[in-house]
């Protein structure tokens, strides 16, 4: 058997600079290793202090990077490509999605969330919680529509009972996705008083599953980062 990589995943530090930061990119990768079994050593970065050894590693750039052997990656998205292609079966465990659209599922959530919880201007809020709220349903119609795999085992099926967006396993699409719900749930609660209509079966389920789950409940930054991270951002409605 091969030799096990030596891997060191570096992630954006809490304000305490112990634990895990704000960083939905960080959280992706994280998940990702763990769900892979993969061996490796998490260091969390204090921009604040930015230890000279980083510098050395990746000058310029941001967490997070990681250290595969002695090569230095910084791009997230290739990372993501780089560990599905190195960390493959039998060894490792497989997490691309068997459908591409599972890839795109909820891709426009976080940028109609971003405008909604932006704007101060009460007159302007219906329309934009309209607008994000649109997105969050149709994300429920892809967790509650049946995928193939489901029909070819139940021909009858109307809804989908599936855990996550591509199956019953989590895949690189939720390792990408659900970050961002978790950022969307805690900051649209405290700025908008809104919590996800538990009407939306398919989004409930998915979310309620996820929680479940060590791989993503263990590596979500605490509430109180997330919302230290967009108290400067986010905007109270002005009365």
């Amino acid at each position: 058997m091969a030799q096990a990589p030596k891997i060191e995943l570096f992630v954006k530090a809490s304000v305490d600079a112990e634990s895990v930061g704000n960083c939905p990119f960080s959280q992706r990768l994280f998940m990702i290793l763990w769900l892979k079994g993969a061996n490796f050593t998490l260091t969390t970065v204090d921009m604040k202090r930015t230890p000279q050894v980083l510098k050395a590693l990746a000058p310029g750039s941001q967490p997070p990077f990681l250290l595969y052997n002695d090569d230095v990656k910084t791009d997230t998205n290739k990372i993501e490509e780089f560990l599905e292609e190195n960390l493959a079966p039998p060894q490792y465990t497989k997490l691309c999605c068997r459908y591409k659209e599972s890839n795109g599922a909820g891709d426009d959530i976080f940028r109609n969330f971003s405008g909604y919880i932006k704007n101060p201007i009460p007159g302007f809020n219906d329309r934009l919680e309209k607008k994000f709220l649109s997105t969050l349903v149709k994300l429920t119609m892809y967790l509650e529509t049946p995928l193939p795999h489901e029909l070819e085992q139940n021909p009858n099926a109307t809804e989908s009972s599936r855990l996550y967006l591509d199956g019953d396993t989590l895949t690189l699409a939720d390792c990408n996705l659900l970050p961002k719900l978790n950022i969307v749930k805690v900051v649209c609660k405290q700025y908008r008083n809104f919590a996800i209509p538990r009407e939306l079966k398919g989004l409930t389920r998915y979310l309620d599953n996820a929680y479940k789950q060590d791989e993503f409940r263990y590596t979500c930054p605490k509430d109180s980062e997330i919302l230290i991270a967009y108290q400067s951002v986010a905007k109270y409605l002005n009365k």
